[in-house]
């Protein structure tokens, strides 16, 4: 079965997650970003990592984030969120998510965040089971042109218009 490897989602800023500039505080990013991939993956791969914790004692740790600002998000603004799984190994994830204005003209933010599969009990990471590593292997969006995060980033950059 082929899935969808990008996937897109709108949300509305709230005015609790903005500063008094309203404009949406910098560690909501992050927030926003992860819960629509959590609901994403629900959806459209029928991927409850609650349901794998409960069952398996198994799950993934946020292991390292890495985000670049582009421009504010502002309080009632919709935005489209559109992350995809750029790398993964027998243990980690990296997720690239990008949050874009409503209509996808205009960059807000890149999120990198490298995630590592861990067993809860014994406390140490775990290797991803054949079933995982085929999923990850059917949804993979590799990012070739851009290897690194500030490349990735400089990339985006270059296509914003000077004034």
């Amino acid at each position: 079965m082929t899935r969808k490897k990008l996937l897109e989602s709108k949300t509305r800023i709230q005015h609790q997650d903005c500063d008094p500039y309203n404009h949406l505080n910098n560690s909501k990013y992050i927030d926003i970003m992860v819960a629509a991939r959590t609901e994403q993956i629900l959806d459209h791969y029928d991927f409850n990592s609650s349901q794998i914790v409960a069952k398996q004692g198994v799950g993934w740790v946020i292991a390292q984030t890495q985000i670049s600002y582009f421009f504010p998000a502002s309080w009632m603004e919709v935005v489209t969120i559109e992350p995809r799984l750029i790398h993964f190994s027998e243990s980690s994830l990296l997720v690239e998510g990008l949050m874009w204005d409503e209509h996808k003209t205009r960059l807000k933010a890149i999120m990198w965040t490298k995630l590592v599969h861990f067993q809860i009990q014994a406390q140490r990471s775990s290797t991803h089971s054949e079933e995982l590593m085929n999923l990850f292997r059917d949804i993979h969006y590799p990012n070739e042109n851009n290897p690194t995060f500030d490349e990735r980033v400089k990339s985006f950059k270059l296509m914003i218009p000077s004034k």
